[in-house]
This record gives structure tokens, sequence and C-alpha cells, in this order.
């Protein structure tokens, strides 16, 4: 178990301020968050790379604050692999063993158990020099779990490889959490990522924690409009509540219910926005008449901005479905969307 305790640093003009986490023994858990919102830094304290300005880090009921880094008992796979150049895949992943207090055959078993589960048993002899990305992956991974750690930080461990190296480590990732229950701690900017791998996560802007909870929640029912943002919400809007209704400029959205006084937000997915040529019909359904603005290309689908009056909704259209419906922009069309799509915070 991970607790982080008001836990303040200062460093080159950047603040981390009184972050609280706690992270359970054997979970996944995801930092996430824009590159500058201190995800980074949190991962540097637990592994006593940075020193901690206030506050307390515990690990499994012990203070580690103030220990060195080799003492804490855990292990780190950076996104660069900081592998050693000069020696073997074995040599690489056997490497921190020497300074690890620790039964020469149970441990020897414990790196044969790692190399044949990261399929590296026939790479053991090869130079560094001579791997791929994803092959260099694994072997850091094998490295940083040989010593068979309390804990494993992960710093972006798969924002610099190519997309199919990406999607191997990241099914390696989440199998062999799922066989070692090791404490996994993942830095990711990538929501992807988060929802993937993750059983909780933490969303990070500018040093503070904006939301925790399990990824999907997060996902599905953001807190604040940034986290609503980061999670895929293109439609964000601050109306004003009326009963059930919430009222954007010269547009009315109707809401399941009332919401509570304390709501200030509106958010939908631009998958739960149709856009049609005939105006839709159905009980309670929110239609409105608008014009095609911008049509963008996201690879699997095309993002499809509908202009209704003052507002702007981001809907999804696959490419055979903006092609059979021959849209392009300044088209005349119907934006629908249901109550229930609509996330009130």
């Amino acid at each position: 178990m991970i607790e982080i305790k008001t836990l303040r640093i200062v460093l080159d003009g950047f603040a981390l301020q009184d972050i609280e986490l706690s992270i359970q023994t054997g979970e996944f858990f995801t930092l996430l968050g824009p590159t500058g919102a201190g995800k980074t830094l949190i991962l540097e304290a637990v592994a006593g790379i940075v020193p901690v300005t206030s506050g307390r880090i515990r690990v499994n009921d012990r203070d580690i604050t103030d220990l060195a880094p080799e003492k804490r008992g855990i292990g780190i796979l950076y996104q660069d692999y900081a592998l050693f150049p000069h020696l073997s895949v074995l040599a690489n992943v056997t490497f921190g063993l020497r300074y690890h207090k620790t039964d020469r055959q149970s441990s020897g078993k414990w790196v044969e158990w790692l190399m044949e589960r990261l399929r590296l048993q026939a790479l053991a002899h090869r130079s560094i020099c001579h791997l791929s990305g994803g092959e260099k992956q694994r072997v850091a991974l094998a490295r940083a779990l040989a010593v068979n750690p309390s804990v494993l930080l992960l710093d972006e461990p798969l924002s610099a490889l190519d997309p199919n190296f990406r999607e191997e480590i990241r099914d390696i990732l989440k199998k062999l959490h799922q066989e070692t229950r090791t404490t996994f701690l993942m830095v990711t900017h990538d929501f992807a990522e988060a929802l993937f791998l993750g059983e909780r996560t933490a969303i990070l802007n500018n040093g503070k924690i904006e939301q925790i909870g399990p990824v999907s929640e997060v996902f599905q029912r953001p807190a604040t409009p940034f986290a609503a943002k980061f999670v895929g919400m293109k439609n964000v809007f601050a109306p004003v509540f009326k009963d059930n209704r919430a009222i954007l400029d010269d547009l009315e959205l109707h809401l399941e219910a009332s919401p509570e006084r304390d709501k200030r937000y509106v958010a939908i997915r631009s998958e739960d926005i149709q856009i049609t040529r005939e105006k839709l019909s159905g009980n309670g359904l929110n239609v409105f008449q608008g014009k095609i603005s911008e049509t963008i290309d996201r690879d699997l689908y095309h993002e499809v901005s509908v202009r209704t009056g003052k507002i702007i909704f981001r809907g999804m259209l696959t490419r055979r479905t903006l092609f059979e419906m021959k849209l392009s922009n300044g088209e005349d069309v119907y934006v629908a969307v249901r109550p229930s799509a609509i996330h009130v915070f």
C-alpha cells in the first residue's frame, strides 16, 4: 500500500500542492494529466529521486520519506529504458540483484520466470544495441521486476514506442500485473492507456489533483471541466439551470432530472451526439437544427462540428457514414442528444 499525505514539492518554480493519495496493495493505479502537470514529480518523490518539501510517504506501513532510493524496495521503469549498452540482456535483467540480499536459488527461478513471461529467453545473451524498441522495453520491465519490488513505478512506459510495440507492451503490462499482483503506479498522458490498464486513476492539473476514482467512473462522470475535456468530452458547457433544463444562450437542453444546487456544468461525449439529415423524434429527445462548420479526420472517425445558433456541438461519424450521408462543411443537419447522455456536474 502506498500512502501519500499532504505532499508538497517546490522545484524550479513549480509547486506540487498538498497531494493526498492512497493506493491499495496489488492495485494498478495511474497518474493522468498533460505534460507539466506534476505526474512524474510524484513518481520521483516515491522513488526518492527528488526531495520532499513537506508531507509524508508510506509504503506498506513504513515511512520512506527520508530513506535513500536503494532502501525503499521500489522498482522503476523509465520512459527511455535506461539500459546498459555494454551488457547483455540477461546481465541487464539481473544487474540489480547484486545490491539486494536475496536467496540465489529463489531469485534465479524468479528471473527465469520473468524471462519466459516476457519472451526474453532467446535474447538472453544478445547485446542491448541489437534490440528493437519493444524488446528493450521488455528487458527494462524484467530488470525492474527482477528484485521483486513491492511497488513498481512506470514513467510513461509506452510513449516512446511505435504503435505496434505500444500495443504489445500494453498487453504484457496488463497480464504481468494480473499474474504478479505487484502494486503498479504508472504515469501517462494518454487516457486510453489509463482506461485499458488502470483500476483507479488521479487526474492532475498544474500540481493539483482534479479528480480521483475508478477509471470507468472518471471516464463517465468527470468532476471538473478540465477532467471532462481531458477524458475526451468535447462538449462542455456552463449553462443556466432552470428546473430540469440547461439553458445555453438560445438553446435549451432537457435533462433527466432537476440538478442539485451546486451543479455548474453539463458535458456530452461526442459519440452520444447524433448527426442526421432528417429530424429525429423521440420522447424527451433534444433536437436542434444547425450547419456543419468543420470536419476533422481523426483516423478512425471524423469529428464533425455543428453550429446551432451560438453553440457548437461536436459529434463523431465514421468515414463510411460521412461518405454515405454525403456531408460537407456548410450542410444543414440536425443534432440529437438523449437527456440520459448529458452529464451534469
